[in-house]
């Protein structure tokens, strides 16, 4: 990632409904949410969740596909693990990289994982 992508990501992000909207699609998993039930779980009207998932996809972020007559949306874990690592680029001096990487076929998210990462 470069610093153009990573300034528009972090701008993204820097609101609260926005960060609250990624956060809440990044525990989904690639299965992602649709729109109806992103906005009454984060209790966003429509046409301001509209607005905000718009954000989110043109930092790159998320993901919108459709199925059938809805919209659904994921984060896109690629955008998220080169975010981590620019910004962690280099960590502690020592030209190493140490962001976690977040694989969500893995089983990241699940309840075993939080576990380890936090010990």
């Amino acid at each position: 990632m470069d610093e153009k992508h990573a300034i528009a990501a972090l701008g993204a992000l820097a609101q609260e409904t926005r960060l609250a909207l990624f956060r809440l699609l990044v525990t989904c998993g690639p299965a992602g949410l649709p729109a109806g039930t992103i906005g009454e779980r984060l209790g966003v009207p429509p046409s301001l969740l509209s607005f905000h998932l718009a954000q989110l996809a043109h930092a790159g972020l998320i993901i919108q596909r459709r199925s059938s007559r809805q919209l659904i949306y994921s984060a896109d874990y690629g955008a998220m693990n080169a975010l981590l690592a620019y910004l962690t680029e280099n960590c502690c001096g020592r030209d190493a990289t140490c962001a976690p990487v977040c694989d969500p076929a893995a089983g990241c998210g699940s309840s075993e994982t939080a576990k380890t990462t936090a010990a």
